[in-house]
């Protein structure tokens, strides 16, 4: 910005000094006066950003890649929510049923801050090709597995393609689009995500009705063959050309990234384990989260101490109260979300006891909602070039919409429980300017890295999520099931059982008095859980108080945009050209990218 005022200036001195020249022309002073040009250009410049123009056809090509991979990730996350009694049937496995969810989500998030630095060291489009490729990887093992542990591998492996996915995705788009601009792209990546994510339950409920539930799995082969043909034919960008495949290498975290992974496999065992499989109370839990939030401790240590030359989550990332309150926010934002996604079908099911095809269909107002709110805060945040007054209306109306879940009961109708997820879905209008927010005040060389640190923050926060709203819950349940009088089925929903019985299936095996029992727990144990989450909204809201509102570069200033043979493809990726000189395809912009 301050370059573009130095050169308006530099126009203003220009338009002065052509004006001596002119007068001694014309003898009356009044003509030479209204014709300089100079004016009208110099402040159309500075009102009137470069917004979206000139687009040319690989751009669109690379957005839709993007979408569809998006999409592909989001869906094969809630896929397996409906499908997987079906896989469990037939595979068996018992206990380790639960790893095909959680080795997905642990190993999707542990490998998140690798890709962001395997991003800055090669580039952007061999990172995102292996990320798709592990993931189709993953999915053909999954498909194909003969047994619980194949299953869990498999999983496993297509989490650490999905977690690539997450990052790249975004750092692509960080990449092609400015980043006043990037609210409107990231508003419609993101709404394709959120469709994803709520297929993903519906699909999985149709095909293992209608078909194997092999093809649970084998649904991501052809769409992420797409996706895969996409990114392969069109994602030409520039990078790094005349480093040594050693040096490069050399320049990745590995010690930071193993003490990472090792940490948060730790954290995320115990939370997985943590209200489940055992109490929050049991060393089984204690041990190995205290051991990983102590390994994340020193992991933080280790990255800004000077044995550690190139980390893969700079502390400089932390340094300004933007970056860092919107890095507080994201995670809050993330916690919040699932909280919604994970236990409003509680209610549907465990409370009117509707079936789970009934139930998804009864959240689709939360989706439907979230979608349009944050493609239009992403319209919104590029017009005005403001992120600070969306996320605050977006966290309000999450706010209240949370206090008002908590007073459903067994005889709320279809207006109270659609009206509220509306309000809810006002959370989208906040969803495209995280990022953004977290960018503004940062140098474009740490796009990568701040990327993929904001992309591990999102999915910590849901893994966080998912284990407070449940710790309440069953806590809660714990404390109120003196109210069912059968001893059995007390016994039977205790203990970190209540939120899985929480089905129409098990409320149609109780007696009518012990079900109406039943029901009425499970409708105060999630008023509670409502109530609590209030609190963390709110604590959103007041977060993006902090932040300061930053103006938002409106051209591209980066080494690795896309790449072309000739100067006008230039402008049709949107990139900035700093000489007239023909593109190589070399590193492009290293003077506005130092790394």
């Amino acid at each position: 910005m301050e370059a573009t005022n130095a050169t308006n200036g530099a126009d203003d001195v220009t338009s002065i000094e052509t004006k001596p020249p002119l007068a001694p022309l014309t003898p009356t002073p009044t003509p030479p006066t209204p014709t300089p040009p100079p004016p009208p250009p110099a402040s159309t410049a500075v009102a009137d950003p470069p917004l979206a123009a000139n687009k040319g056809f690989r751009f669109w090509a690379i957005m839709v890649a993007i979408c569809f991979t998006g999409l592909l990730g989001a869906m094969e996350a809630t896929i397996t929510s409906t499908a997987l009694p079906s896989v469990i049937a037939s595979l068996g496995g018992g206990d380790l049923y639960i790893w095909a969810v959680n080795g997905f989500l642990l190993s999707s998030t542990a490998f998140q801050p690798l890709f962001g630095q395997l991003a800055n060291v090669f580039g952007r489009r061999w990172p995102v090709i292996v990320a798709v490729a592990t993931f189709i990887l993953g999915s053909g093992i999954s498909g194909g597995a003969t047994s619980i542990v194949m299953l869990i591998a498999g999983r496993v492996v297509q989490g650490i393609g999905g977690g690539g996915i997450n990052v790249l995705i975004e750092i692509i788009v960080c990449d092609i689009v400015p980043l006043r601009e990037r609210g409107t792209y990231l508003g419609v990546i993101f709404g394709f995500i959120g469709l994803g994510t709520s297929l993903g339950p519906l699909f999985g409920g149709l095909i293992v009705e209608h078909t194997t539930w092999r093809w649970v799995f084998y649904i991501s082969l052809p769409v992420g063959g797409l996706a895969l043909f996409l990114l392969t034919a069109f994602l030409k960008v520039n990078y790094e050309k005349e480093t040594t495949l050693a040096t490069k290498v050399s320049m990745i975290d590995w010690t930071g990234n193993a003490i990472f992974v090792a940490a948060l496999t730790s954290v995320l065992i115990a939370l997985s384990w943590a209200g489940a499989v055992y109490p929050w109370s049991s060393f089984h839990v204690l041990v190995p989260l205290i051991i990983g939030l102590a390994g994340l401790v020193g992991f933080m240590f280790y990255e800004g101490s000077r044995f550690c030359p190139q980390p893969m989550m700079p502390l400089k990332l932390f340094s300004n109260r933007t970056s860092s309150s919107s890095f507080a926010v994201t995670f809050l934002q993330s916690l919040t979300t699932i909280w919604l996604l994970y236990f409003l079908p509680v209610y549907f099911q465990g409370v009117q006891g509707v079936d789970p095809q009934e139930s998804g269909v009864r959240l689709l107002p939360t989706i439907l909602v979230v979608i349009p709110f944050g493609i239009a805060g992403g319209v919104l945040m590029t017009k005005t070039g403001r992120y600070r007054p969306f996320q605050q209306v977006g966290f309000a109306l999450f706010t209240v919409a949370m206090g008002l879940l908590s007073i459903l009961d067994e005889d709320s109708n279809a207006g109270e429980w659609v009206g509220f997820q509306v309000l809810a879905g006002g959370i989208g209008l906040l969803i495209p300017g995280l990022l953004p927010a977290v960018l503004a005040p940062l140098a474009e060389s740490d796009t990568a890295l701040a990327t993929a640190t904001f992309s591990f923050l999102r999915s910590f926060g849901m893994v966080w999520g998912v284990a407070i709203a449940a710790a309440v819950f069953n806590t809660r349940f714990d404390q109120l099931a003196y109210r069912i009088t059968d001893p059995a089925v007390r016994a039977d929903t205790m203990a970190g059982q209540a939120y899985q019985r929480s089905t129409s299936a098990f409320l149609a095996t109780l007696e009518p008095g012990t079900r109406a029992q039943f029901m009425s727990v499970v409708r105060d144990s999630l008023s509670l859980s409502f109530q609590v989450s209030v609190a963390f909204s709110a604590l959103g809201f007041f977060l993006v108080f902090i932040q300061k509102e930053i103006p938002l570069r409106d051209k591209l200033d980066t080494k690795y945009g896309i790449a072309d043979k000739d100067t006008k493809s230039d402008s049709e990726a949107g990139l900035r050209s700093n000489e007239k000189a023909p593109g190589t395809g070399t590193t492009s912009g290293p003077d506005g990218d130092s790394s």
